[in-house]
């Protein structure tokens, strides 16, 4: 009789712990590529740690979230961002007894596809494609995933398991007879991308609040005329009375993303316990999406996201630096279309099976800020030094 592998183990366990409604990693659809399963890990497992050590996710360290960092080192990436996601998704999945490995790999892998200089970059690359598809981070990250990375010898890109892909397409799920390789992606999605969803949803929210009071952009009286920080630090008050505002500020940014993790928590059993669905299929077709933010809680959130984007995202000086992004990212577009050869060597590989400007899209999509500015300097007769 063969011994059982570890990861064997691992799936018994998973059959012990999670919920009818969680993916199992044995119940994977499977990967595009057949590849031998490995002896330890489990699927879900294998996708994360390839995520992890895969170029493409190394670089989001340089990739802006909302802030440039070359003035304060304390800002958010978009690596520092998908980290925290993570970390609140990992803690849901717990909580809903969901699959936490898979939960993880889709929130590590959600902004892959992202371009540099944050949501500027993404409006740039889309209105250059506009005639040609057009560009979305979410398509881009499962392109990453999928096609771009180079790493295998067998395959292209990181072969990552048809649920992590479908984690990956938030947007399309909901489309009428939306299909990933034949099978059905919605209306909703499994739980664990709607957990890593809302994850991602819940984290910006609070830190780019931090962020923002790093940055000056905001005062603590501003943001105590919105309903959800005002919550937030009430209970900073009741929690430990007065305090500096250095650190009553600090721990409202917190109280921020537990009072949103604990009213998801309450949403979401409270509608699993309602439809009680006995399968991944089950949440899929459910008569309302399960992992959600209650009704009172998401008024809240809605009003403080129109706050943040009129006093942060569309501020003089975001919008501006803004504006030199879009403008960057055109001239090396218009380079590379003019100039081929002096992309890099596996995105000129591309060239006849993506044709030119899919694969001028690609290759800007993966260059870092530091990198995009670079290469402007080199390439066109724009200054790096005046998008500080």
């Amino acid at each position: 009789m063969t011994p059982m592998s570890f990861r064997d183990t691992w799936e018994q366990r998973e059959d012990e712990l999670l919920a009818p409604y969680a993916v199992r990693s044995r119940a994977s659809a499977g990967r595009r590529y057949a590849e031998a399963e490995h002896p330890s890990r489990t699927c879900f497992q294998r996708d994360r740690d390839r995520i992890l050590h895969s170029r493409c996710f190394r670089r989001l360290e340089y990739k802006t979230q909302v802030f440039v960092r070359a003035t304060v080192d304390h800002y958010r990436t978009r690596l520092t961002h998908t980290m925290e996601m993570a970390a609140v998704g990992r803690t849901l999945a717990r909580v809903f007894a969901a699959n936490e490995d898979l939960t993880e790999a889709i929130a590590l892998a959600h902004d892959i596809g992202h371009p540099p200089f944050g949501h500027a970059g993404e409006r740039a690359l889309n209105a250059l494609m506009k005639e040609h598809g057009g560009f979305d981070h979410n398509d881009q990250s499962l392109r990453w995933l999928s096609l771009l990375e180079v790493r295998y010898p067998s395959f292209p890109g990181l072969n990552p398991t048809w649920e992590v892909r479908a984690g990956l397409m938030k947007h399309r799920a909901a489309e009428p007879g939306a299909a990933l390789d034949g099978r059905p992606l919605g209306p909703h999605q499994q739980l664990e991308a709607q957990i890593a969803d809302i994850s991602d949803d819940m984290t910006y929210c609070a830190h780019d609040v931090d962020d923002a009071l790093e940055a000056g952009m905001l005062s603590e009286e501003a943001l105590l005329g919105e309903p959800l920080w005002r919550r937030a630090a009430e209970r900073t008050r009741s929690q430990y009375g007065e305090l500096a505002e250095k650190h009553r500020i600090r721990i409202s940014v917190r109280n921020l993303l537990d009072l949103q993790v604990e009213d998801v928590i309450a949403t979401g059993r409270a509608a699993l316990e309602r439809h009680d669905p006995r399968s991944p299929e089950a949440v899929m077709n459910a008569p309302e999406r399960l992992v959600r933010f209650g009704p009172e809680l998401e008024s809240m959130i809605s009003r403080f996201r129109a706050f943040l984007f009129d006093r942060v995202y569309f501020s003089d000086s975001v919008l501006e630096r803004n504006r030199r992004a879009v403008r960057l990212l055109e001239n090396l577009f218009r380079h590379y279309l003019a100039h081929p050869e002096s992309m890099g060597r596996k995105a000129q590989a591309r060239l006849e099976r993506e044709g030119l400007r899919r694969t001028v899209c690609d290759y800007l999509s993966g260059f870092t800020d530091r990198y995009a500015l670079a290469e402007a300097g080199r390439r066109t007769k724009y200054a790096p030094e005046n998008h500080r």
